[in-house]
């Protein structure tokens, strides 16, 4: 499912120097690859929603991912993904993509080298369009570290991917490893890089590995309105160049919560 998400801008927090205890503050978990470890306080809402241009030799593709997270618990919430793809290679197709649905769980803070530290078990559903969906049923299981350094946050991801079906034609199983760093630059800019990658696998339907690159700035609107805009950049393997732009916004409270668990970060 990574997979998918890396090509749509699923991601981590460059809002690194966000660390006060108001619910309302945006937490992006765009616009990276990798997630960070905090969660919206239960009862919130948060919408991330961007726009991403691929092109790789003859084929572009126009993206629109968003996702939409709640607040169940102090340390838990849950978000959905969908997206609306125009693909041309020749021929164009479009339509709506797959629903991606995740947990995320924040187990502890504040551990020695881990620092705050989460997992999040997603899941991919063939849901979208004859012309967009692949078709495919993948599982993912992501182990999420964070750590704050001054005006820095560093989060690391390490996980795996399985493919519950349709293992013919693609891995049953790959893994994902990010490393990403956003840093407060001045006022309400920041600036976001991050390296990751998908190793390779073996077999009849093996892929190639592949690493990337991420980076570009981010601009606090308002503590709760966070945007961005940057560029993907291929270091080793098949993907193409990227150029995307988007925003995260803390839509507020959907419901009331003891207020004693809002802080989330």
């Amino acid at each position: 499912m990574r997979g998918r998400a890396a090509a749509l801008a699923l991601a981590v927090a460059s809002y690194a120097h966000a660390q006060d205890a108001d619910p309302h503050d945006a937490q992006p978990e765009r616009p990276t690859v990798a997630t960070h470890a905090y969660t919206v306080a239960p009862g919130w809402s948060e919408i991330e929603f961007g726009l991403e241009f691929d092109r790789a030799e003859s084929t572009h593709v126009f993206s629109t991912p968003a996702t939409w997270k709640v607040g169940l618990a102090k340390r838990l919430q849950i978000e959905a993904t969908t997206f609306f793809v125009r693909r041309s290679d020749g021929a164009t197709a479009q339509g709506m993509g797959d629903l991606f649905l995740s947990l995320k769980w924040r187990l502890a803070d504040t551990l020695p080298v881990l620092g705050d530290f989460a997992i999040q078990p997603s899941v991919e559903l063939p849901t979208g369009s004859a012309a967009t969906s692949n078709g495919q049923t993948v599982g993912e299981f992501l182990f999420i570290s964070s750590n704050h350094f001054g005006p820095a946050e560093l989060d690391v991801n390490a996980g795996w991917i399985e493919r519950l079906n349709d293992r013919a034609t693609a891995p049953p199983t790959a893994a994902i490893w990010t490393v990403s760093l956003g840093v407060a630059v001045k006022g309400a800019f920041g600036w976001t890089m991050e390296v990751y990658g998908y190793p390779g696998t073996h077999g009849a339907v093996g892929s190639a590995p592949i690493v990337g690159l991420l980076t570009g700035p981010t601009y606090i609107v308002h503590p709760w309105f966070v945007a961005d805009v940057g560029l993907k950049l291929p270091l080793d393997g098949p993907q193409p160049h990227a150029f995307y732009v988007g925003l995260t916004w803390n839509m507020g409270q959907l419901w009331v919560a003891d207020r004693a668990t809002a802080p989330s970060r």
